[in-house]
């Protein structure tokens, strides 16, 4: 079993982030589509680096979406988002993944928003997306609680992305986790985790079976707890 402790997005200089942990969820990828150029460049300055990059919110998000606020040069329309298998969402999906071919991400995390409801086409859309690319689907909201849904989702390969410490990991031939803090909600970007937190999480994932872990921090504090919890695993590992 591999370890990939690391944070989404960059809390520090990039320099900065490749000497001290494994690994960087791109959150650029969702607000805007990738530039293949910078894709390329972001890998050569880190051959070895261990990418992942959030899938564009184009495809994922519906249309009213206010996160659109900050994309440039796509107008989604209602053809567009919530994981539909339209022609056009698909054809978004393939120059999403041409776009950030470059940087060989090795994980494309797709992110639904709470409202989406657990519609029949989400199956759809990921059987017709599986294959060539590992992918990593964090369902929120109502979605989440249709567990036949997400079963069937998970049996075509596509990872379920949790918080371990709210939900229980669903196995797969890899693992996701995307820790946004603990309390109320589905995010509390504010919270800081304790070291009986990370110990709890430590124990958790060193009871995996299975090829890999990306275990990827984003709160505020994401950098510290990384690092701390990055210390704390391997220093387990040792024992």
């Amino acid at each position: 079993m591999q370890f990939f402790v690391g944070t989404c997005g960059f809390p520090k200089s990039r320099r900065y982030i490749y000497n001290t942990l494994d690994a960087v969820e791109l959150q650029d990828t969702f607000y805007n589509m990738p530039d293949p150029e910078k894709m390329a460049k972001l890998r050569e300055e880190a051959p070895e680096f261990h990418f992942t990059a959030k899938v564009f919110q184009g495809i994922t998000h519906p249309p009213n979406s206010p996160t659109f606020k900050r994309t440039r040069g796509f107008k989604p329309t209602d053809k567009h988002g919530v994981l539909k298998p339209t022609k056009e969402n698909l054809e978004l999906w393939q120059q999403f993944v041409d776009a950030i071919a470059p940087l060989r991400p090795e994980v494309l995390v797709v992110q639904t928003p709470p409202s989406l409801k657990p519609e029949p086409y989400i199956y759809d859309f990921f059987a017709s997306i599986v294959g060539k690319w590992k992918i990593a689907w964090e369902p929120r909201g109502e979605t989440y609680k249709d567990l036949a849904l997400i079963q069937k989702i998970a049996e075509l390969g596509v990872v379920i992305a949790v918080d371990p410490l709210k939900r229980d990991p669903i196995h797969g031939h890899f693992y996701y986790f995307r820790l946004h803090g603990l309390g109320k909600g589905e995010v509390n970007y504010r919270y800081k985790y304790s070291s009986e937190d990370l110990e709890r999480l430590a124990t958790i994932v060193r009871r995996l079976s299975g090829e890999s872990v990306y275990i990827m921090f984003n709160n505020v504090y994401m950098y510290e707890d990384a690092v701390e919890f990055k210390r704390l695993l391997y220093q387990r590992q040792k024992i």
